[in-house]
C-alpha cells in the first residue's frame, strides 16, 4: 500500500471511547506547565479524565568491567527522574477537582504521545519544552505530534495566560467570550476541522468564525478557474463566488449545531499570515493537517506548520478523522 493512501485514510474517532480523555505532555518546563493548565481546563470542560504523561529514554549502557556496573540501572534512574517530574505536575494540580492519571512512559517523547493519542480525545503540548520535549524553534514534539496524532492536538504558546484565580477555581473554564476561529478551504480535511471547531465553540458557549483565505494569483492558480492574468477584477469575482459557497458551509454547520452562532468571511491574502494574525485575537484557532494546497504525502501542510510557528494563541490541529457527518457536506465551488 502506498504512503499516500496510508496518510489519507480516515482515523476512526469516537471521543467517548477514548479512555485517556485529555492527554497532557509534561516535562516540568514553563511551557509544560502552560500545557498542563490548558489541558486541565479542557478536561473540566469535557468532563473527561486528565492524563499527564512524561517520557524518558534510556541510553545503551557501555561498561568495560563488571566493577563498573552501577548498583542501580540507568533505566531505574531515568524512571525515578521521570516520577519526580510527574510529582511537580501533581503539586501543581493539588486543587484540581477532576480525575487525573499520571504516567511515566519509556520512549521518545513524540513517539510516546503519538501512540497514546490513539486512546485520547485531545492531546495538549507546549510549543517548546526541555529534555524530552525540547526541540527546534517550535519544538520537536509540538511539530511531530500534530502531524502524526490520532486525535486533535492543541499546541499552547508561551503567550497563554493561566489567570490569577486560586484553588479549584483556577482550573475552571469559562469567562472568555472571544470566538473560536477555524480555517476552511472547502476540502474534506478542512471540514473535519470545522466540525471539531464547532464542537469546541459550543462547549465554550461562544461563536464560531469560519475564515476562508483567497491566496494571491502567484502560486495559487488552482483557485482561479479559467484565469485571465490581465483581468484585474478576477479576484473580486472569485471572492464573490467563494462567499456564496461559504454560505452553504455555514448552513451545513448550523444543521449539525443548530444552537451555534456561526459567522464566516472570505479574505484575500496569504492563508498562513491571515490565520496566524488572528490567533492572538480568538480563544482557539482550529486548522486541519492538510488542505487543498499541500501534497497528499505531506503529513502536516505548509499552512498548518506556518500557523503553529507564528501563533500567539492556542492552535488545534485536527487530523483526518472519520466523521459520518461528512456524508451531507456541500459542494464547493472552485
Amino acid at each position: 500500500m502506498s504512503h499516500d493512501s496510508l496518510t489519507s485514510r480516515p482515523i476512526p474517532f469516537e471521543a467517548a471511547r477514548r479512555e485517556l480523555g485529555v492527554l497532557a505532555g509534561f516535562d516540568g518546563s514553563k511551557q509544560g506547565f502552560l500545557a498542563l493548565h490548558y489541558a486541565a481546563r479542557a478536561a473540566r470542560r469535557s468532563g473527561r479524565v486528565l492524563t499527564v504523561v512524561t517520557a524518558f529514554t534510556v541510553p545503551t549502557p557501555l561498561y568495560t568491567t563488571m566493577a563498573a556496573l552501577p548498583e542501580q540501572s540507568e533505566a531505574e534512574d531515568r524512571l525515578a527522574s521521570a516520577k519526580k517530574v510527574l510529582e511537580e505536575a501533581r503539586k501543581y494540580l493539588h486543587d484540581y477537582p477532576g480525575k487525573v492519571i499520571y504516567r511515566a512512559e519509556r520512549g521518545d517523547a513524540a513517539g510516546v504521545l503519538v501512540d497514546l493519542s490513539s486512546v485520547a480525545e485531545l492531546a495538549v503540548v507546549g510549543a517548546r519544552g526541555r529534555g524530552g520535549f525540547l526541540g527546534r524553534v517550535l519544538g520537536s514534539v509540538s511539530s511531530a505530534l500534530p502531524a502524526h496524532a490520532h486525535c486533535p492536538t492543541v499546541v499552547v504558546p508561551r503567550h497563554y495566560q493561566v489567570g490569577v484565580k486560586e484553588g479549584a477555581a483556577r482550573f475552571e473554564p469559562g469567562g472568555d467570550q472571544r470566538p473560536v476561529l477555524v480555517g476552511i478551504d472547502g476540502s474534506p480535511h478542512s471540514r473535519i476541522a470545522v466540525l471539531q471547531a464547532a464542537q469546541a465553540a459550543e462547549n465554550r458557549g461562544t461563536d464560531l468564525h469560519m475564515l476562508l483565505a483567497l491566496p494571491s494569483l502567484e502560486g495559487w492558480l488552482e483557485w482561479y478557474p479559467e484565469l485571465d492574468p490581465q483581468d484585474e477584477g478576477v479576484t473580486d469575482r472569485r471572492k464573490s463566488e467563494l462567499e456564496k459557497s461559504l454560505e452553504d458551509e455555514v448552513a451545513w454547520v448550523r444543521k449539525h449545531h443548530p444552537s451555534l452562532r456561526v459567522t464566516a468571511a472570505v479574505k484575500p491574502g496569504d492563508p498562513t499570515a491571515l490565520l496566524a494574525k488572528q490567533t492572538g485575537e480568538v480563544q482557539l484557532t482550529v486548522i486541519g493537517t492538510r488542505g487543498r494546497g499541500g501534497l497528499t504525502s505531506t503529513l502536516l501542510g505548509s499552512v498548518s506548520r506556518g500557523v503553529l510557528h507564528k501563533a500567539a494563541g492556542p492552535v488545534m490541529v485536527v487530523p483526518n478523522l472519520k466523521d459520518d457527518r461528512l456524508s451531507d457536506q456541500p459542494d464547493f465551488t472552485r
